[in-house]
Formats: C-alpha cells, structure tokens, sequence
C-alpha cells in the first residue's frame, strides 16, 4: 500500500498540520512509513500552501510525486492549480464552501467528495479547526487509517486547551455523511 496525498489550500487554513498529523497516525500510531514534504507561498496567510504526503507499508525512497492517489483541497486556487493532478480512479476531497469544481478538467473516473468544513467548524464556534473537521472526513472516506490514530496525532500537535474543540471537530467530519459528487 503506498499512496501519494495532497492536502491543498492557503495559509491560515492549517493545511501544512494537517500533513503533519495524518504522517504521524501513520508512523507513530500505526508503524507505517511516511515521508513528507511541504509548500508555502511568500505570504505568511493567504498564500498558495500544500503538504505533500507518501504513505506506505514500507520505505519511503522518495518523497516527492507529481500525480495524487488523493487530493484534499481547501480552496478554489488550490484545485486551479492541482485538480487535474490527481490519478484516474484518485479521490478528491473538497471543502464545499470554498471549492467549486470544474469536472472538466479532471482525470477520468476521479471520486469527489464534498463537505461544508468550514461551514462546519463555524457552527462549533471556532473556523480555524475546518481543518480537523476535514480531518475527520479524510479518514471516513478513505478508510486508510484508524480513526483512533489519528486523534491520538491530533492531540500532539494541537495547542493545549483546545483537546476537546478539536476532539469535536474531528468527530463532526468523521460522522459527516459521504457527499460523493456526481460528475457530468
């Protein structure tokens, strides 16, 4: 099993974290490999930033790819951008409220699935945890990884005092029902 991911969107959106702690529930929490590499644009938010993630069974030998198994996406730029990298048969995963999808553009026979993440995590009170809320989501539609795994993750890399923010947030995309898009 080995599996490029790119999680993709602007800075502020906690994208490059997002790398760091789903390559954590693979390589601390469930002994897997993982190799990870990460993007930013010039400006310190707002800026066009990825994380690039290879998982596999075992050594990672190079951590660089050019096509995605998986394609999580944030924002429209970042689908401008890296929609049309991802493999035919690949999974994209978007944030409805900030993801408009041009089909037109994808490989053939590419799964999307939509949640409103940021819609989401507003409701919990707090927008900067969309991420986690995507999180959550990943992990539901992949099927890749324990969900335990990762909350264990989640909790080393957020600030204290947050665990339970975050412990929701990660369960509301978690039990988001699968919005698997249909394509013309």
């Amino acid at each position: 099993m080995k599996k490029n991911i790119k999680f993709a969107g602007f800075g502020g959106q906690g994208i490059i974290i997002m790398g760091h702690i789903i390559g954590n529930a693979f390589s601390i929490q469930a002994g897997k490999h993982a190799s990870l590499t990460q993007s930013y644009g010039p400006e310190a938010r707002g800026g066009a930033c990825s994380t690039d993630l290879v998982v596999s069974g075992s050594n990672v030998n190079y951590p660089h790819f050019e096509l995605s198994d998986i394609l999580v996406v944030m924002s429209r730029e970042a689908f401008n951008v890296y929609g049309k990298n991802v493999l035919p048969g690949g999974i994209i995963i978007t944030d409805s409220d900030m993801v408009s999808i041009d089909s037109s553009v994808l490989p053939k026979n590419v799964q999307v699935y939509d949640i409103p993440a940021t819609k989401l995590a507003e409701d919990l009170g707090k927008k900067i945890v969309a991420n986690i809320v995507m999180l959550g989501y990943f992990v539901k539609v992949t099927k890749m990884i324990n969900p335990e795994h990762v909350k264990k993750a989640i909790f080393e890399y957020v600030p204290k005092g947050t665990e339970k923010l975050n412990q929701k947030a990660f369960e509301t995309g978690y039990n988001y029902r699968i919005n698997r898009r249909k394509l013309k």
